[in-house]
């Protein structure tokens, strides 16, 4: 019987998930929290074989930074990041973590337990919807890497030096970010961004959180 480790905010959804994996014959829930703050000690405590990691949880934690932790400390751990907002942002930075698989939410439960089952199996899965719009389609790689350094609270002169670049030459990068989402400023946009779930900050995932 594997063992299951659910990181999931929404209570319905929990509710859900708990009990369409307890009803499978060779899987059970052996841990749940709202909070990926506490993945890692439950992950230490239970020892579950996979665990369910939602990319943003309670306290804006953030499931792919302790993706990354839990990797590092307990590497025979697999994990399976799930979100309803399937960004390819999320997808790049899941496998940097090294997350094993990544589902959308809207795929439904017949398709999350083959993405469980093959991920313990050691398959590494993938799964979109292939209809879904992409926030970063609408992007290039620079304004994204702009974006996110934004979204940290850093200033034009912080965001060009990390970008190696002139504020001079960053200047029709923000302007081109702002003319595609049609914002009038970008610490505006940044703020709905990540308020929404659409980027996450850059950071290393390969780094403990302190």
């Amino acid at each position: 019987m594997k063992k299951i480790l659910i990181v999931e905010d929404q209570a319905m959804l929990r509710e859900l998930l708990e009990n369409l994996i307890n009803e499978q014959t060779d899987m059970e829930v052996a841990g749940i929290t709202d909070d990926a703050a506490n993945a890692l000690e439950l992950c230490h405590k239970i020892k579950p074989d996979l665990v369910l990691m939602d990319v943003v949880t309670k306290n804006n934690s953030n499931g792919i930074r302790y993706t990354a932790e839990i990797r590092k400390e307990m590497p025979k751990i697999k994990i399976v990041i799930i979100t309803a907002l399937p960004e390819i942002t999320f997808i790049d930075e899941a496998k940097k973590a090294g997350a094993q698989s990544f589902m959308d939410k809207e795929m439904g439960s017949e398709n999350l337990l083959q993405v469980i089952r093959k991920t313990l199996e050691g398959y590494s899965i993938y799964s979109v919807r292939a209809d879904r719009p992409s926030f970063a389609v609408q992007f290039t790689e620079k304004e994204i890497a702009v974006l996110r350094l934004v979204c940290q609270g850093k200033t034009r002169s912080e965001v060009a030096n990390e970008m190696g670049i002139s504020e001079v030459r960053l200047k029709p990068l923000i302007t081109s970010i702002l003319d595609k989402s049609g914002f009038d400023n970008i610490m505006k946009f940044a703020v709905y961004a990540t308020g929404r779930g659409l980027i996450l900050p850059a950071q290393d995932w390969n780094s403990p959180s302190q």
